[in-house]
């Protein structure tokens, strides 16, 4: 009679619920804002690899030293544009922990210039028979937060590139 009477009585019974679901619920909850957290450290560090790799391809520091001004180095700048947004680099950085030993701003030398045309391929719409590119890149160890380390997949590497025609007007 008295087991008639627990399978009966209903009391409590949206404790036991909430006491299996909610260590699920906290789970998938946190697993969503890490990787909401790791696809937006992402996307930053692509925006400033475009970014810079935008301002690499149409910086020419000759046409500042032909005027009288100072030399300025692409390179460097492009860099600071990836990580901070500004040429001065000041500030904070896109991404916590991102710096300019993550970054590689490589502009094209004449003799790194690619074929618009291999093979009876067009490659690169080109007037010329040889393309120059500018390309930034990164790679950069996102750890997280700790739940990645309880599951096994920490530290994930961010990696991005970046390619734009070397235009330097």
């Amino acid at each position: 009679m008295l087991t008639d009477r627990f399978w009966k009585e209903e009391r409590g019974a949206i404790l036991v619920e909430m006491t299996l679901i909610t260590p699920l619920m906290i789970a998938l909850s946190a697993g969503v804002f890490e990787f909401g957290n790791l696809i937006h450290q992402k996307l930053l560090i692509e925006a400033g690899l475009r970014d810079a790799a935008r301002y690499a391809a149409r910086c020419n520091s000759q046409l500042y030293t032909d005027y009288g001004l100072a030399a300025i180095n692409c390179a460097t700048n492009a860099e600071n544009i990836a990580l901070y947004g500004n040429v001065a680099g000041t500030g904070t950085a896109r991404v916590a922990g991102w710096s300019a030993t993550n970054v590689t701003i490589d502009i094209a030398n004449l003799a790194d210039c690619r074929d618009a045309v291999a093979g009876g391929v067009t490659q690169y719409r080109s007037a010329t028979e040889k393309v120059c590119i500018v390309r930034a890149a990164s790679t950069f160890q996102y750890n997280g937060t700790a739940l990645l380390a309880y599951l096994g997949l920490n530290p994930i590497t961010l990696n991005g590139v970046h390619e734009e025609r070397y235009i330097r007007f």
